[in-house]
């Protein structure tokens, strides 16, 4: 089966609209989480660059989960960049504006949602060749900041990232979000049956509003 294009991957993506951002302080806490995510129907997620083993996660979240599509986060650097297309990343997602970090995921195949928050952030981003815009931090500066930014920017496909619940996502989606990616108001570790079960429960609540 041959590798799927960075366009496909990005379409992927766009159609799917929700990206879960899974950020562990214990490599060991993974697993479970990408385990039942997907098992309550999530398409996308992201393993931060910060969490502990973070690669090896990667490449066990994709062997795993086929139907997923697996990206890295945090990728400030293309250092981290070429390390994560090296661990099977499928997309990449920058909390920064760096052109190194789209050059390194392109010469990879791969679709770069690329961080920014100012109007010359966002334009940056996309004169970098970045695939998506992510918005980021959204919940700081709101709804109506993101909708004067979409006057200069309204061919853009702007996602809205931070931790938000389901109804305000609901919100950001009509203001004309791209699509929303959360973190750990959803993607986080569960102790027992009873949390993975609530888990599961918010997964679906996120996802039905799509």
């Amino acid at each position: 089966m041959t590798n799927p294009t960075r366009e496909q991957l990005r379409k992927r993506l766009l159609n799917n609209k929700f990206i879960a951002i899974i950020r562990c302080t214990e490599q060991r806490q993974v697993a479970s989480i990408v385990a039942n995510l997907a098992h309550a129907g999530v398409q996308a997620l992201e393993i931060t660059s910060n969490t502990p083993g973070w690669q090896q996660e990667i490449h066990n979240a994709r062997a795993a989960h086929p139907e997923l599509l697996v990206g890295a986060g945090t990728v400030r650097t293309a250092a981290l960049a070429k390390e994560a297309a090296s661990a099977g990343a499928q997309f990449l997602v920058t909390p920064n504006t760096n052109k190194d970090v789209v050059d390194v995921a392109h010469s990879n195949n791969l679709p770069v949602l690329m961080g920014a928050l100012t109007p010359t952030e966002v334009a940056d981003a996309v004169d970098y060749g970045a695939d998506i815009v992510k918005l980021f931090p959204t919940e700081v500066f709101g709804i109506a900041y993101f909708q004067s930014l979409l006057g200069p920017f309204n061919d853009v496909a702007i996602m809205a990232v931070d931790n938000m619940s389901p109804e305000r996502m609901t919100q950001w989606l009509k203001a004309g979000a791209a699509g929303v990616a959360v973190g750990n108001c959803l993607a986080y570790a569960c102790t027992n049956e009873s949390e993975l079960k609530q888990q599961q429960k918010l997964a679906q609540d996120y996802l039905s509003r799509l």
